[in-house]
C-alpha cells in the first residue's frame, strides 16, 4: 500500500497562508497542518482549529523568523533566542550559533502549552525550516525534540529511509548512517516517525512554470514508495502584498492551486495513493523499543 501524508506547513503564519490552508482542509484536499505559536496569524488559525476538532493539527515547532517584512518573537523571550531586532533569528545557521539549549527546550514547552491552552489537541509535531535538525553547522537538537515527543506521545517529522529520487536529501553527506542513528533513538524512544519524507525547492527554479512544477509532483505520486510518506506544502492565497514583499510568494500560490487542481486528483486516484494523516502513524509505526535501543547501541560503539 502506499500512503501519503499531504501536510500544510505554517499554519498561521499570515492570513493569507491561514485562507488557503484552511480551505484545503475543509475541502479535505490535504492531510493535516502544523500550527505555528510565535506566528502573527496563530489566534485567527487557532480558532479555526476550535471549529474543526477532527481535522488533524500539529505543532509546528519555531524558532525561525524568515521574512525581513513579516517577524516574530519567541514565546519565552529568552535573549538566546532572539537576534538584534528582538524577533527570531533569520537564518537556521544563526540559530544554532546562537541557542542555547535549555532555551530551546522551554520554547518547545511554551509553544506546545499555547497550542493546549488555544484548546487544540494536537496529532503530531515537526519543525519550521528544520532547524532544530543540525543542518547548517551540525549543532542537532533532535535528542531533544524527541524526547519532548516521547513523553507526549507524539509522533514525529522524520523517516526511516532515505528516497534516492529526493534530490535534496539523497544528497546530504552520510544521510544513511544519520538518519539510522536517529530513528534508532526514536525507536527507543518510542516516537512513531514515517516511512519517508519526500521534499521538493521552496523556490521558483530558473525556467519554472506552474505546469512544470505540477508535472514534476505527478511524477512523484506515480513514483511513491510503498509504506507511509510525508511530503509537505506551504500553500498560500494570491495576496497583492504577500505577492510584493514575500520571496517566491508564487511558488505558495502554485502550492495552493495544485492541491486543487483536478489533474492531481486524478493523479492521486491513478497512482492508487491514500491519504493519510498522523493518527495512523501513531497507531501502527511503533517498533519494538528493546529491539531498537539494541540497534542504536549497535551504531554507536
Amino acid at each position: 500500500m502506499k500512503y501519503l501524508i499531504l501536510n500544510c506547513d505554517d499554519f498561521g503564519q499570515s492570513p493569507a497562508m491561514n485562507q488557503a490552508i484552511m480551505h484545503l482542509l475543509e475541502e479535505r484536499k490535504v492531510s493535516s497542518a502544523t500550527i505555528m505559536t510565535p506566528a502573527p496569524a496563530f489566534e485567527e488559525a487557532a480558532a479555526w482549529c476550535r471549529k474543526n476538532k477532527d481535522v488533524p493539527i500539529g505543532l509546528h515547532l519555531t524558532f525561525t523568523s524568515e521574512f525581513a517584512v513579516l517577524r516574530w518573537p519567541s514565546l519565552t523571550g529568552h535573549p538566546s533566542l532572539h537576534d538584534g531586532s528582538g524577533n527570531l533569528p533569520m537564518t537556521v545557521k544563526e540559530f544554532e550559533t546562537r541557542a542555547d539549549a535549555g532555551a530551546v527546550k522551554a520554547e518547545m514547552l511554551a509553544q506546545l502549552e499555547a497550542v493546549g491552552k488555544a484548546g487544540i489537541e494536537v496529532t503530531h509535531a515537526d519543525n519550521h525550516m528544520g532547524s532544530l535538525y543540525g543542518l547548517e553547522t551540525g549543532r542537532s537538537f533532535l535528542p531533544a525534540v524527541l524526547w519532548f515527543c516521547s513523553r507526549r506521545g507524539l509522533p514525529f517529522r522524520l523517516f526511516r529511509y532515505v528516497d534516492p529520487g529526493d534530490r535534496f536529501l539523497a544528497s546530504i553527506p552520510n544521510v544513511h548512517k544519520t538518519v539510522g542513528k536517529v530513528v534508532a533513538l526514536a525507536d527507543t524512544l518510542g516516537v512513531c516517525v514515517p516511512d519517508y519524507l519526500l521534499s521538493h525547492p521552496f523556490v521558483i527554479e530558473e525556467g519554472e512554470t506552474y505546469e512544470s512544477f505540477k508535472r514534476s509532483l505527478i511524477d512523484k505520486l506515480y513514483r511513491l514508495p510503498e509504506g507511509v510518506v510525508e511530503t509537505y506544502v506551504h500553500p498560500g492565497a494570491e495576496d497583492p502584498w504577500m505577492l510584493r514583499n514575500i520571496p517566491h510568494w508564487e511558488k505558495r500560490v502554485w502550492e495552493y492551486k495544485l492541491m486543487l487542481d483536478g489533474d492531481f486528483a486524478y493523479a492521486l486516484r491513478d497512482a492508487g495513493v491514500t491519504l493519510t494523516d498522523y493518527r495512523y502513524v501513531r497507531a501502527n509505526l511503533r517498533r519494538p523499543r528493546l529491539k531498537s535501543a539494541a540497534s542504536l547501541l549497535r551504531s554507536l560503539f
